[in-house]
């Protein structure tokens, strides 16, 4: 009776250690980014502020694609990274879709260099960088920094 009281009190510990370790202080947009449309506007990371130029034109020509319901756009000195969701029923066709929309993009968008993911991390990381641009929580160095990060995953998932 007193080992199982014991057993019981260690595995109470550790679930709560587990469940208190994985909380991260996202924002409700970031949280909610893997679940639902979520439509983070596009950001410049240079400049520190949303671009309507390039990059608004960007992910206005990837949600114009019917494959794809939310995107993710950053734009930094030399890159332009497109996270983005592709609809459930083309899921079986992923690596056809990021290949078409990469085609698609550099033709319309000529000179510029585009990474293109469709995996949720790369999602995920994208709207926290674009948050903590937008909220000044991070510095200029520091979301350069992140954004090379993210870009380093991409290629590490590919």
């Amino acid at each position: 009776m007193r080992k199982q009281g014991l057993v019981l009190t260690i595995t109470i510990f550790f679930a709560f250690n587990l469940i208190g370790c994985d909380q991260q202080k996202d924002s409700k947009e970031s949280k909610l980014a893997l679940m639902k449309t979520t439509q983070p506007a596009p950001i410049d990371i240079d400049t520190k502020t949303n671009k309507e130029s390039l990059s608004e034109e960007v992910k206005q020509t990837v949600l114009n694609n019917q494959t794809i319901y939310d995107v993710a756009v950053i734009e930094g000195k030399k890159q332009i990274l497109v996270a983005y969701k592709v609809r459930h029923f083309y899921r079986f066709k992923m690596k056809k879709v990021e290949k078409d929309l990469k085609e698609q993009l550099e033709a319309k968008f000529p000179g510029k260099k585009f990474i293109v993911s469709s995996d949720y991390k790369i999602f995920l990381e994208s709207v926290r960088l674009k948050e903590a641009v937008k909220d000044q929580t991070i510095s200029h160095e520091e979301a350069n920094k992140r954004f090379k990060e993210i870009i380093k995953l991409t290629e590490e998932l590919t």
